[in-house]
């Protein structure tokens, strides 16, 4: 059997006498696009916390491939190839699309410090850059500053920064949140063709977009992990039904 590109097990985190991850067991294979749903509270964005290294769990491991990360910082699971996006974005405003992921790939060979002063000497940086911005179909914005893309735009160049450090894992919290609902379809669609050496969890409350784009769907409640499947199999399953009282209420 092969090794799961991203694993937990028996993840555990509380506040106080708030458990909001409960005995968590993961198992993502290569490659695969997996929606984290569940209702408001299920501990979604708290996993994606755990697994990134924002929040320290109070017991269990999680494991890259086969190596255990469960100690690591945030910046150290990066370099390892685990990287995140969130519910906000976090973009330099005044820098164009290009400017700022070519900062990312310097940053990932060690030269960020010194880039814009010799940018010539970086034209491989640039390439690379490039052919991100191209591959999300950012290519004709590359150049404009980044508070002029329009949000889903941002959204996209938000994804192009995390794709400069070659991640083998991509976490993305709410990657459509402030997206007009009419174009959200349009940003899965970018997202759904990235590489396929890019095992991708991401977090989503449109149902209709969850259902499109992911391969499996896992579902939580109370900080467990309540059903993992096709979703096929999600969509007849009485429990998830019952989660959601009927309905695909936000959480």
């Amino acid at each position: 059997m092969s090794v799961p590109a991203l694993a937990t097990r028996g993840l555990d985190k509380s506040f106080g006498s708030l458990a909001v991850a409960r005995g968590v067991e993961l198992a993502l294979p290569q490659g695969e696009r997996y929606a984290l749903i569940g209702p408001n509270g299920a501990g979604k964005t708290t996993l994606i916390n755990l697994i990134s290294g924002m929040l320290k769990p109070d017991r269990g491991q999680i494991f890259l491939g086969d190596t255990d990360i469960t100690a690591l910082r945030p910046e150290a699971r990066v370099k390892c190839g685990l990287v995140r996006t969130f519910q906000i974005n976090t973009l330099f405003p005044r820098l164009s699309a290009l400017e700022a992921v070519t900062l990312a790939v310097c940053e990932r060979r060690g030269y960020a410090g010194s880039w814009w002063r010799e940018l010539p000497a970086y034209d491989d940086a640039v390439e690379e850059a490039y052919a991100i911005l191209v591959s999300l179909r950012l290519a004709a914005s590359c150049y404009r500053p980044t508070r002029e893309l329009a949000y889903g735009q941002q959204r996209l160049l938000e994804i192009a920064l995390a794709l400069a450090t070659r991640p083998r894992v991509l976490l993305l919290d709410e990657p459509a949140a402030g997206v007009p609902q009419g174009e959200s379809a349009e940003l899965f669609s970018v997202i759904s063709a990235l590489s396929r050496d890019i095992t991708l969890l991401f977090i989503e409350h449109d149902m209709n977009v969850v259902f499109r784009f992911a391969r499996r769907i896992i579902v939580m409640a109370a900080g467990r992990i309540l059903v993992e499947g096709t979703p096929e199999e999600i969509a007849a399953d009485a429990r998830v039904r019952e989660v959601y009282l009927g309905g695909t209420r936000r959480g």
